[in-house]
């Protein structure tokens, strides 16, 4: 199945009933239910099922796999995950609710790919970095973890459906890039 675009985001918290505490301004949905049927709506609404969307962490906070499963499926396009805090139990594994979805790349801590219109190198982490790979040569590098809290740096920034420009939704990394200051 070839690609036709790819997606970044970050931080969606599916079955996360405490983010609609801590995120009161970006979530301010009565339930986690419709906080998840949103987030999945505005998915869809933009990626196209042969598209890639790249999660940079924190898929889904919920302990009940089959919602899990149902969330992961409803979102009609091929996804990959950077694991991020809230992906991992504990002892530092994949969480059970989510190690045996069908992603299309196995989940990794960090990934480099090349997007945009010249192939620009793109460095995936679930945190900000200082530095990240090629950044002296013009990479660039997009996280989440901080909810739109921290402010971009050099050529990296915050994807996470928190950030303010994102609109609760993935962004292609033309976008991105032109959203940069």
């Amino acid at each position: 199945m070839a690609v036709s675009r790819t997606w970044y985001t970050a931080d969606l918290h599916l079955g996360h009933p405490g983010i609609l505490k801590s995120q009161p301004a970006t979530r301010p949905f009565p339930s986690v239910e419709e906080m998840d049927a949103t987030i999945v709506e505005r998915i869809n609404e933009r990626v196209g099922r042969d598209d890639l969307i790249y999660i940079l962490e924190d898929f889904a906070l919920s302990r009940n796999k089959a919602y899990v499963e149902h969330l992961f499926h409803a979102i009609a396009c091929r996804k990959a995950l950077v694991l991020g805090n809230h992906d991992l139990d504990r002892h530092g594994r994949i969480k059970d609710t989510i190690v045996d979805l069908p992603w299309a790349i196995p989940p990794v801590a960090a990934l480099e790919i090349k997007d945009g219109p010249s192939g620009c190198r793109v460095w995936l982490s679930h945190y900000a970095h200082r530095n990240w790979p090629a950044s002296h040569y013009g990479a660039f590098h997009f996280y989440g973890h901080s909810h739109g809290a921290l402010p971009p740096f050099g050529r990296s920034r915050d994807v996470g459906i928190d950030c303010a420009d994102t609109g609760f939704g993935p962004m292609l990394f033309t976008d991105l890039v032109e959203a940069m200051p």
